[in-house]
């Protein structure tokens, strides 16, 4: 593999996509493919502090998931709330802090006490910061930018990109630099609108359960491969390095 240790994305962004389809395959619950999914996530995260990412987003449960049936809704509930108990103690080991971007409020009472007790708890870790989508989605996130630009009665001449980045759920996050999407599906899904403006895109035909270590350092040695302009030249780009 041709992996370069010197490039490595700030922020990576990652839609955990094919849990279920994973299961269905084997014949099993989705719950045993969220379950399985979940290992992943442990794997891709260890993986990232070693590489030295700063950022890993993650979109763990999106609005629209609020429409799948109760039972799957309520199991995938009570699955976070097991999760973030007993992934705290690596967090604080590995020195990473948790962040969550989303519409919190409507999350059930146990998963919002759990999910600020550990954000609360490793508050002070400096090493990587994990940021859980959940209840998210971007046409929330911006309309509810939108709605509290206009209840701080902000003119119109002081609304520049800056000032909306900074009404936005990931204030004070830097823009990923990298997408991943699992599982073939190539489109991002309602993730992260207004910050992916020039993430480059990487989409993979493996399922989020079989999506461990190996899979994550081929995204990011694709990543390395490419050249990033920004809307500038190549040459723009050369005389800048």
């Amino acid at each position: 593999m041709d992996f370069q240790t010197l490039r490595i994305p700030r922020h990576v962004a990652i839609i955990m996509d094919g849990n279920g389809r994973w299961a269905k395959e084997r014949g099993k619950s989705r719950m045993f493919g969220h379950s399985e999914g979940a290992m992943s996530l442990d794997e891709v995260t260890e993986t990232a502090v070693e590489l030295g990412i700063e950022y890993l987003t993650v979109y763990a449960f999106s609005t629209e998931n609020w429409n799948r049936p109760g039972e799957e809704v309520s199991a995938l509930m009570s699955l976070l709330v097991q999760s973030i108990e007993d992934k705290t103690p690596k967090l604080l080991d590995n020195n990473i802090r948790l962040l969550a971007i989303g519409d919190l409020s409507r999350l059930p009472r146990e998963v919002a006490d759990r999910l600020q007790r550990c954000i609360d708890e490793t508050a002070h870790c400096s090493r990587m910061s994990l940021v859980l989508a959940l209840s998210y989605s971007a046409q929330w996130e911006i309309l509810n930018a939108v709605k509290n630009i206009i209840n701080d009665k902000i003119s119109v001449e002081d609304i520049d990109e800056k000032l909306f980045s900074d009404y936005l759920t990931t204030k004070n996050i830097p823009d990923p630099d990298l997408l991943i999407r699992t599982s073939g599906e190539v489109r991002i899904s309602n993730f992260l609108l207004w910050q992916l403006a020039y993430s480059e895109l990487y989409f993979t035909e493996t399922l989020w359960p079989d999506f461990r270590r190996e899979e994550f350092l081929k995204a990011i040695a694709d990543y390395q491969n490419r050249e990033r302009r920004f809307g500038k030249t190549s040459e723009q780009i050369s005389i800048t390095n």
